[in-house]
């Protein structure tokens, strides 16, 4: 079968120049395929860093008129030999920062409420960079500092990602062609439990083609993954019952009235439509995320407001009346995780931090974590069959549910007291985790 081959422009080195050298640099690598600079420093940490970061972009799509900006961050242990790792974070439209700061990266914000200074950063003890080299990547485009050079190239979906993820990692592995050998995997969380799939389906059909260059696939990681939104969103009150959140008499009456399903409603099903509406007002009050802890805010879109209102409040207190509850000693000097989500927003809008990540001037306004006006389709429905048709192959593949390992190579595991996104609820038991299996050695 012919092969096919990516081409690859060459790029400059942006480290260690004057600001004006800095810009004019930035415009030229703006028309390059590929265009990375390594990191010493960060603003709000003290010293030079005491791992490798590089930050860059790679062009993908029609003309390379996507451009998706990437973190990486090299294996503090061998990065010769260590797995590497793609990590894509949900939303969609959700930043990859989500996972560097508050998951399994290697540095944090210190847990201070903003007093109007740049938020401090500092290390993580439970980075999973130190036993796998990571590429944290922002997409779909329009997500975080990724962006797209014409209107037409600003519009994505799930399906039209999977092949910028094929394209992003084959150009980066060309650009970085020491870790062409090591052993790849893909991990993500939340959305990307209907994406991720989906990608690592589109490198190993690559793979299959002969597509230049092969990438060393070998599994992937999810976390509290989207699969089947409809028997997903079916399971919900179930779980709801399970956890005692509601009566089992309202239980009995939602099963018989709405017959079990629950994500797509019949609204002249009078019963039915009264009984959810008993079982919002019983759950009213919960945080999604993990029941046990305070209701907050999203801390994303609010964030501009925040910053530039005249008087600034915590998020969560978006309603006067309300009566705070106390502060559990585990959140440090943080009431709700959305407090540390904020810092985010002052940290990557800060014109020094801009610059030491070498994004460019004037390819995105106002940062934002999550970014929910995407020019975006959701167009997969359902990734089971994929999750099958690649244990069927052989790739090995880790799913945050309960312990078991089968013979395909599935494994399936359960991090207590773990909430939406794990590692950052439990990340010393997610750290050990990821390393034991990583290792192949039991969980």
């Amino acid at each position: 079968m012919a092969q096919r081959k990516l081409l690859l422009s060459p790029c400059f080195s942006l480290s260690c120049v004057s600001f004006i050298c800095l810009h004019l640099l930035s415009l030229l690598c703006s028309h390059l395929v590929v265009c990375h600079s390594k990191v010493e420093l960060l603003p709000g940490f003290n010293g030079p860093l005491p791992f490798e970061l590089e930050t860059g972009y790679i062009g993908v799509g029609d003309s390379e008129d996507v451009q998706l900006f990437y973190y990486f961050l090299e294996s503090e242990s061998n990065p010769t030999d260590d797995p590497l790792l793609l990590w894509l974070t949900g939303g969609p439209g959700c930043s990859t920062v989500s996972a560097i700061l508050y998951e399994n990266g290697p540095i944090k914000f210190e847990e201070v409420k903003y007093n109007g200074s740049l938020p401090q950063l500092t290390l993580n003890p439970h980075s999973w960079t130190k036993v796998a080299s990571i590429i944290f990547v922002d997409m779909p485009v329009g997500t975080g500092f990724s962006y797209a050079r014409t209107p037409a190239a600003s519009y994505s979906s799930d399906r039209k990602a999977a092949h910028h993820a094929n394209q992003f990692l084959r150009k980066w592995l060309m650009d970085h062609p020491k870790f062409m050998s090591n052993p790849v995997y893909l991990g993500g969380d939340s959305y990307s439990g209907l994406t991720l799939p989906v990608y690592f389906s589109e490198m190993s059909k690559g793979n299959e083609e002969r597509m230049e260059p092969l990438i060393n696939l070998k599994g992937y990681l999810l976390g509290n993954g989207v699969s089947d939104p409809i028997t997903e969103g079916n399971s919900v009150i179930p779980f709801c019952h399970g956890m005692g959140l509601i009566s089992y008499e309202l239980y009995q009456s939602l099963e018989k009235n709405c017959g079990g399903n629950y994500r797509v409603l019949d609204p002249s099903n009078v019963e039915c439509m009264n009984n959810i509406a008993a079982f919002y007002k019983c759950i009213t009050g919960l945080q999604s995320a993990q029941i046990l802890e305070p209701v907050c805010g999203f801390a994303s879109p609010m964030a501009h407001e925040i910053l530039h209102a005249t008087a600034r409040r915590s998020i969560y207190q978006h309603d006067d009346s309300r009566v705070p509850l106390p502060v559990d000693p585990s959140f440090g000097e943080f009431f709700c995780r959305a407090d540390g989500y904020v810092l985010a927003a002052y940290w990557f809008n800060d014109e020094s931090v801009r610059e030491a990540l070498h994004v460019r001037k004037g390819t995105i306004g106002w940062w934002t974590r999550c970014n929910n006006r995407l020019n975006y389709t959701k167009d997969i429905e359902s990734t089971v069959t994929y999750h099958y048709d690649l244990s069927v192959k052989g790739y090995r593949s880790l799913i945050y549910s309960y312990t078991r390992t089968y013979s395909n190579q599935m494994t399936f595991a359960t991090v207590k007291g773990g909430g939406h996104t794990a590692p950052e609820y439990r990340p010393k038991e997610c750290a050990t985790l990821f390393r034991r299996w990583i290792s192949k050695k039991p969980l």
